[in-house]
């Protein structure tokens, strides 16, 4: 068999992916039936599963803690979500129990104010966005027939991050410290208050947006790179579709969160006054920057919910979806259009008419790909043989509650609407019946739906169904007298109010529907965690589906898959009768496991073609140290001190440097690897071919739009004061910034030529290229914040030398950790973990130094040259 790639996935005309399979694997791929159909030796085939198991075996006892599967990672991180919601259930009963009655003195008004706020919180940043990514990890590598995700390694570290995190913020409400400003921290108030609860926010959750921001990759290059041959982008899963789509949300949407954190914490701990107009400041900026995250956030999650619906529907239905590309299609534009929307929540703050009128229409716009994929949905359900169960049955009931969400969204769209309205308890039903219909409802569907392949149990139909009922009912009742109140003028955030405006009674309502929607939460939780020792295994595929999950081995393996398919259709298990058995057998790819590891194949991203046999990391404590440390950095400040957050910071940069070094690109012993019917791929490959190029380039993008964030206060201060800068004002060292920028832009040119060197096996002078660019790296972020002091900047006296100050710190803590990459290749060539023929770690750190160019660039010109000019 002739295989044309060289070690780094490319072949021998310099592209770095195959065009087609002919043209990389001959006559071996794709695998005919005569193939597929070949008996498989018994002893063989033992051996061989037995070997499998060992690899992927799940350690026990104590050791259990330390797995990185993503069966493991993902339970962990969905019952960790589950239970913060509850918690964050719980205060919603305690705020009701405070507002059921007229001045009412069961919670004080702090309290009150801690307990919204963390309920807001909590049920945004720890449970809805979490939940997402939770149920995705454990089932994405299900429905693309993969082992395991390509980083399993920076899954447990996000999980160990988000678990920290969550039980930092969410405890600060039971010693009375919590955030008490609102869950959006709007200035300045927020900047304002006393106490560490706004530093709890702004760190605690910056510190899971990190967690966030991780999932979202690991995610995004799991869809991408590993699917399994033959699945070409036209065939994946709807699921994958949507995780594409939120999966760049978050990319686009969490970064200027984090922008505006970075901003709101120096204005918290140093006095730098982004948001305090006596000093040029502008509190709106934060209601922009936060906005900017805030509405996109909404559609990241609904849309992973419309894509449990998505896999639910069809089976229900007993055929294939309709309007597969139509649905894809509504997903991205539902997604693009998410971004225009920002402004929705700004209408009473005074925006021009000509922004009141596009966004608005923006608002009506998003409804149009929303509706194609609720009608689509019932275009399936209508032509095909429904069965009502009870995973149906949720499912009817989101789109029942979205709907009437939507409605109510639509009206709010129009202007003179909202400011009727706005920040009163219409807004609260509203949002309520977005989320709970959009999100909730779908994701009970889909614990249901989905318990046989997690646990190989059903849960109980009849306990299923009072759980639905005691939720629908007793949202309905909770929720929909919110409307009346909000239109009587009720405003939100209000902890008692009078006897005598007729708000008593709709309040008074509400708050028994709350508790009969507990006890349908209480129904659902015993139903899912309940003993099932005794009840026996269920079917292999219980629902009659027929995407790839439901192939899942009962009893469970942890191997994922016995072998891992050759994909016709979008529907296999329908359309691809052998399919099951032959996996059983091994007689698809990667069926042994000869040397001991961990591998899953990575393919092309259109087409889907191997292109390589990746080894992936297996069980570690070091995702611990490193999600401990990197708390401790983000905690620490919260109570003012900074060595230890210092030192934290250091040893968890110690902690990623270590894992790096020994469990990603290690040379393997051998260069190409049979997986499997005749197919040899090579075990390693760089650049655009590999996974960890892919890592790096979305994990840029997310950085690049933190930096555009950054640069959008500096463009918002300039048009919206009449002082940026003031008369008269200092500004940064002409000469010290261009010759930070002369230092960094070489040291960036060197990267690249290094890689060049290196590959050509000039490895002294790829060395001396990577030496040479960390000393300029290290001169040129010294000339950048040396040309902000010598000039006598005072960043505490007005916005404009705090901006400054901020891109300039930004840039230096970014190339910084780029010196410390080069060093990284630096040692790695040393050492043998970077030779001429096993340089990925080059390829993205030079991928990474081509971000830093941009934002060095684009630096000076904000600190140098705009000033001048405005």
């Amino acid at each position: 068999m002739t295989d044309t790639t060289d070690h780094r996935g490319r072949s021998p005309g310099g592209r770095n992916e195959p065009r087609d399979a002919a043209e990389t694997h001959g006559d071996a791929y794709p695998p005919t039936d005569a193939m597929l159909d070949a008996p498989v030796d018994p002893d063989f085939a033992k051996a061989s599963a037995d070997r499998l198991r060992a690899a992927w075996k799940t350690p026990t006892g104590w050791r259990y803690w330390s797995a990185v599967n993503n069966s493991e990672v993902g339970a962990w991180y969905s019952l960790t979500a589950f239970f913060f919601m509850l918690c964050a259930g719980v205060l919603a009963l305690l705020i009701r129990v405070q507002l059921a009655v007229p001045e009412n003195d069961f919670l004080p008004a702090d309290t009150f104010n801690q307990f919204f706020t963390m309920h807001g919180s909590a049920m945004m940043f720890l449970f809805a966005v979490p939940m997402f990514e939770a149920i995705s990890i454990l089932l994405l590598p299900a429905f693309l027939g993969a082992r395991d995700m390509p980083f399993p390694r920076l899954s447990a570290y996000g999980y160990w991050c988000f678990l920290i995190g969550g039980v930092f913020v969410l405890g600060s409400v039971l010693f009375g410290v919590g955030p008490s400003s609102g869950w959006f921290m709007y200035p300045p108030l927020a900047t304002k208050s006393e106490g560490m609860g706004a530093d709890i926010w702004l760190l605690g959750l910056s510190f899971i947006e990190v967690a966030s921001i991780a999932a979202a990759v690991e995610l995004i290059v799991g869809a991408l790179k590993c699917r399994p041959p033959g699945m070409r982008i036209n065939l994946m899963p709807l699921y994958a579709w949507y995780v594409l789509v939120v999966g760049g949300m978050i990319l686009f949407a969490f970064p200027p969160l984090i922008a505006g954190d970075f901003l709101f914490e120096l204005e918290r701990s140093f006095d730098w006054p982004f948001f305090d107009p006596e000093r040029g400041g502008d509190p709106m900026l934060w209601q922009h920057l936060f906005w900017i995250f805030g509405h996109p956030e909404v559609y990241i999650i609904f849309l992973p919910s419309i894509a449990i619906a998505a896999m639910v529907i069809p089976t229900a239905a007993q055929r294939p979806i309709f309007g597969y590309s139509w649905i894809v299609l509504s997903a991205v534009g539902t997604g693009f259009l998410s971004f225009g929307l920002w402004a929705h929540h700004m209408f009473t703050t005074g925006l021009p008419a000509l922004s009141l009128g596009f966004f608005s229409a923006a608002s009506e716009a998003v409804v149009i790909p929303t509706g194609v994929q609720i009608f689509a949905f019932l275009a399936t359900l209508m032509v095909g043989r429904v069965t009502w169960s009870v995973p149906m049955l949720y499912i009817a009931g989101s789109l029942a509650i979205f709907t009437a969400g939507g409605l109510t969204g639509v009206m709010l769209a129009l202007a003179p609407m909202d400011w009727q309205v706005h920040d009163t308890y219409f807004i609260v039903a509203h949002l309520h019946y977005t989320i709970f219909g959009g999100m909730v409802f779908p994701v009970m569907a889909g614990v249901y739906y989905f318990y046989p392949f997690f646990t190989k149990k059903q849960m109980s139909p009849k306990l299923g169904r009072w759980a639905f009922w005691l939720a629908f009912v007793g949202f309905n009742v909770t929720f929909m007298p919110m409307h009346f109140a909000g239109l009587m003028g009720m405003p939100r955030r209000v902890y008692t109010y009078p006897g005598d405006i007729g708000w008593d009674l709709p309040n008074l309502i509400s708050t028994v529907g709350a508790f009969v929607v507990a006890a349908g939460f209480l129904v659902f939780a015993w139903d899912l965690i309940r003993p099932k020792g005794r009840q026996p295994y269920t079917a292999r595929n219980p629902w009659g589906g027929g995407t790839l999950e439901w192939s899942h081995d009962v009893p469970d393996q942890a191997w994922g898959v016995r072998s891992i398919p050759y994909i016709e259709s979008r529907y296999p298990l329908w359309d691809q009768p052998k399919i099951v058995e032959r996996m059983d057998a091994g007689r698809y790819y990667l069926p042994d496991a000869e040397e001991g590891k961990r591998e899953t194949l990575v393919t092309t991203v259109l087409d889907a073609v191997p292109v390589q046999c990746l080894r992936v990391g297996g069980p570690t404590w070091i995702t611990h140290l490193a999600a401990a440390f990197t708390g401790g950095a983000f905690i620490f400040p919260t109570f003012h001190w900074y060595p230890p957050a210092i030192v934290c910071g250091v040893l968890a940069v110690a902690c990623v440097i270590w894992w790096l070094w020994t469990g990603t690109a290690r040379p393997p012993e051998k260069t190409y690897k049979e997986i499997g019917l005749g197919l040899t791929v090579p075990i390693y490959v760089s650049g655009p071919a590999a996974p960890g190029w892919w890592g790096m380039w979305i994990t840029m993008l997310a950085d690049a739009t933190a930096f555009a964030s950054l640069i959008f206060g500096f463009f918002y201060f300039w048009t919206a004061s009449a002082d940026f800068p003031p008369d008269g004002a200092a500004h940064a060292a002409s000469g010290w910034v261009w010759t930070g920028a002369a230092a960094l832009t070489a040291s960036w040119a060197l990267t690249r030529y290094a890689r060049r060197a290196n590959r050509a096996a000039q490895v002294g002078i790829a060395r001396a290229s990577l030496a040479t660019a960390a000393a300029l790296t290290a001169l040129g972020a010294g000339a950048m914040l040396w040309s902000a002091h010598s000039a006598g900047l005072d960043p505490t006296s007005h916005v404009y030398p705090a901006t400054i100050w901020a891109v300039l710190v930004w840039t230096a803590v970014h190339v910084s950790a780029g010196c410390i990459m080069q060093l990284y290749c630096l040692a790695g060539s040393l050492f043998g973990k970077l030779t001429p023929e096993y340089d990925a770690d080059l390829w993205n750190v030079s991928l990474y130094w081509n971000f830093m160019a941009a934002t060095v660039l684009v630096s000076a010109a904000v600190v140098d040259l705009l000033p001048g000019m405005i």
